[in-house]
């Protein structure tokens, strides 16, 4: 079997457990996933089955992605989203919708971008995530991502919900950490849903649930 599946992944659930639930249903080894997401975000991931397919993984990966994220102001987290320990900014205020969509525009085009420490990055041959994890002083260099477009979908402080269209590579936990920075009252990822891969929509998407019942991917 051969073919390239776009899975709807539940937060709660992480990359690999979604490919080892289709290699479970299909029963073929040679599975692969395009683009990670984790395990409390949503959205799209583009499953790949089979030798060939799983060829195709990397040029999966290079397309454009939209994500829907939802993004809390006021407080910061080590992991740059909602699992990480939270520290509250004290001398926080309420920031004006005016001043997020000037800022938002700070954001789009080709910027440097540090990634979280809590990643999967690797220094020095080990995960940057597992250093983290010990207590080790982690050192992330930035790096160059390509964000095509970011639009307010609302706002109600503590809470900015955004659209963003952005290249490979891109940390939507960055973004929101440093949007915080930017505005001066601190903010990490509260939500994330990744509604698009290249032409691969939500509306396209199989559902684990619908997997798990028909104990199939039709």
């Amino acid at each position: 079997m051969e073919n390239i599946i776009p899975i709807y992944k539940p937060k709660g659930w992480t990359s690999f457990d979604v490919v080892a639930k289709v290699r479970k249903i299909l029963g073929v080894k040679k599975v692969g996933h395009a683009g990670t997401l984790d395990p409390l975000a949503t959205g799209i991931l583009v499953i790949a089955v089979g030798r060939e397919a799983t060829k195709k993984i990397s040029e999966i990966v290079g397309k454009e992605k939209e994500y829907i994220a939802k993004i809390k102001f006021g407080v910061t987290s080590k992991t740059d989203d909602e699992q990480g320990e939270k520290t509250e900014i004290k001398k926080k205020r309420k920031i004006s919708k005016a001043e997020i969509i000037n800022i938002l525009k700070k954001f789009i085009g080709k910027i440097n971008q540090v990634p979280p420490i809590y990643s999967a990055i690797k220094v020095d041959g080990k995960r940057a995530y597992k250093l983290a994890r010990k207590g080790k002083d982690v050192k992330l260099k930035a790096r160059e991502v390509e964000i095509n477009d970011i639009k307010m979908i609302s706002y109600r402080w503590p809470y900015l919900k955004i659209r963003v269209v952005c290249g490979p590579g891109t940390y939507i936990r960055s973004l929101a950490r440093d949007i915080g920075r930017e505005l001066g009252c601190g903010a990490y990822l509260a939500d994330l849903e990744r509604t698009r891969v290249g032409e691969y929509t939500i509306e396209k998407a199989k559902r684990i649930e619908d997997m798990i019942n028909n104990n199939s991917l039709c």
